[in-house]
Formats: C-alpha cells, structure tokens, sequence
C-alpha cells in the first residue's frame, strides 16, 4: 500500500478537466465491519460526468471524491466483517467518499468478492452497468425467452451489459445507436437486429419513421420490453414502440434530458412504466444484490460474459479519460488503473474494442 494515497476530488462543479483535483485520499482505518481496500482499478461511468457537474441524482456538498465502482484487495479487516486481507473484491462505495481514490474505507456490504483469476479491470465494470441491465431485464422488465426487447444506447456500458444478458436470457434484442461504429459494436455484442438511428429520420406530426421500423422488426406487435437508457426526446418516441402489455424500463437520462409518459397512452395502449435505481437496492434488498454479484460472476468464469473494456488509463489521467466519455470517443468502458495495480494487463476486451 502507498504511503501517501491520492484521491480526485470535486472542487467546483462543471466539466471534468474543470471540477477534479487531484489531492490527499482519506486512509482511515476500518471500524466494526468494514474493510480498508487497496484500489487497484477503477470503472468509469457516465453517471461521473453527471456528479462532477451536478447534474445527477445525488448532489453531495463540496468537496467530494466521485466514483461508483472499483476493484482491489483487502488490506485490512474491521471487527465482525467476514473477510480476510489479500482477498480481491469489488467495491460499491457511497457518495461523498467515491471509488476515485487509491484506498477506500468502507462497509462490508459495499464489498462484493471475486476470484483470483479475474483481472482487476474485468471486476471494476462488472457492478454498475451488469446489475442494472440484469435487473432491467428480469427484476423489473420480467423478460421470458422468446420475447423481443429493443435498447436505447446500447453501445454504451449498461446497453453493451444487457445486449449480453439478454442473449442468455434467450430474448430477441434489438439495439439502438448512433454511427456505423456504434452499430457494428452492438452486431458484435450479439444484437440480433441493430437500428443505426443516424440513418432514420425525424417523427414528423404523427409518423415516426423510428416507430415503424420497429414495428416492422416486430411483426408489427412493438417489443415486448424497452430499456431506456438515453431519455429525453428519444424516450419519449420509444414509449411508442412498446407492444400490447409490455414493459418500457426507465433507466437513466445520458441524453441529457428527462422525458414524458402521457398516461392516457400507457392506459390505452395498455403497457407498463416501471423505473430502475440500482443505488435504492443496496438500502432496500442487498441480499438480491449479493445474488445477482455471484450470477454474474459465475457467468463470466464460464466464459459467457465479456465487459467491452475499450481503453485502460492511468489514475492521473481520470480527467481526460472522462473527457473522453463527455465527447463519447469510446465505445465501451474506460477503466484507470492505479499504481497499486502491479499485474501485467490481463484484459483481452481492450485489444478486441479498440
């Protein structure tokens, strides 16, 4: 462990490069039932870009440490927490004391254990964007085998995540993204139908040209399930692309902007609006995420699940890789690797996406 850990903490909120600082981590000692990690990698996501500027749910007062998910190992255990210094786990840590920083405090059920043979990189994009679509599909969209369920932004971290689950689930996926790049990444995750939304047109008055052409890929029924990712003005259109009792799942709003759910057309078109905050279910039903954790880990021991890990930097270079996530250059995940991380890159995704 460094003797001197660092931490990047927001100062003033507004664009990445403008709100991070890079200072002094917080190296407490673990109290009753925490652990103190060794952070080894960090997971990027957008959700940063909205609490750098204070555009997201959570609005903590300044100065914070962002960050939602790391990996690393234990280094030291705090009375009653059952686990054990050496021991590889990712770490969910709660807002105002974020995963950018080289050590975390925290309690042991912000702690998820993971085998020796996953990378450091693999397990720091396993929780955010892999819960989320898991839950999406089955917790809350209760997806069956044979169904259709279209995703917005589904090249991104938690659309890539649920084109994966999804096709284990045995679901037909239909992807939306922006840009031949983007769509030929989600052909690669394993959409079975991709809608490059750069080639069709606006909704003009009442045609939109999106809606028929998932009507078109559906039988002209609509999909069975909806995962909107990007909201704003292209949730708003999805919301007519639901068929006959399916589930539009509210996910987040990386377009920028909230949208609109008239309820006379969910009464008449006889489908339902549910909503998805990963964060609530570590207060209202942790034991469903420890379960879903140890799925998804076992899926990718088998070799089932692959994170899209597109580009590896270094803890100094956090402002410029979320910079990169703010101008979407990337397809995939970013993931920082800090100087605690001493094992030689074992992440083949980078070589795949890049």
């Amino acid at each position: 462990m460094w003797e001197n850990p660092r931490a990047w903490w927001v100062t003033n909120l507004g664009e990445p490069e403008a709100a991070l600082r890079l200072g002094s981590a917080v190296d407490a000692p673990p109290g009753a039932r925490q652990a103190r990690v060794e952070v080894c990698a960090i997971g990027l996501n957008h959700a940063d870009l909205l609490v750098c500027s204070g555009r997201y749910q959570e609005r903590p007062p300044l100065p914070f440490v962002p960050g939602f998910e790391a990996s690393g190992r234990i280094v030291e255990v705090g009375s009653g927490a059952d686990l054990e210094p050496g021991q590889r786990v990712v770490v969910v840590p709660e807002l105002p004391a974020g995963a950018l920083a080289e050590t975390l405090t925290v309690d042991s059920s912000q702690l998820y254990p993971v085998p020796d043979e996953m990378p450091f990189e693999v397990a720091a994009v396993l929780h955010v964007a892999y819960q989320t679509a898991h839950f999406a599909l089955h917790h809350r969209g209760g997806v069956r085998p044979g169904e259709s369920v279209l995703i917005s932004g589904a090249a991104g971290g938690v659309g890539a995540a649920a084109l994966q689950l999804g096709r284990l689930a045995g679901v037909r996926c239909i992807a939306l993204a922006t840009g031949a790049t983007r769509a030929a990444a989600c052909r690669q995750l394993g959409a079975d139908e991709v809608v490059d939304l750069a080639e069709i047109g606006a909704p003009h008055d009442a045609d939109d040209p999106l809606v028929e052409r998932i009507r078109e890929l559906t039988g002209g029924r609509g999909a069975d399930v909806v995962i909107d990712i990007v909201g704003g003005s292209l949730g708003e259109r999805l919301r007519r692309c639901v068929g006959f009792e399916g589930r539009m799942v509210v996910v987040g709003f990386s377009g920028g902007r909230i949208g609109s759910f008239p309820a006379n057309h969910v009464l008449l078109r006889n489908y339902s609006v549910v909503g998805l905050y990963l964060s609530r279910y570590r207060r209202e039903n942790p034991d469903l995420l420890a379960s879903v954790h140890s799925e998804l880990v076992a899926q990718w021991s088998r070799g089932a699940l692959e994170p899209p890990v597109q580009r590896v930097m270094r803890f100094e270079e956090a402002p410029a890789s979320l910079a990169l996530l703010a101008r979407r250059e990337v397809v995939g995940r970013v993931v920082l690797r800090t100087r605690s991380n001493r094992e030689p890159s074992r992440c083949p995704s980078t070589e795949r996406w890049t």
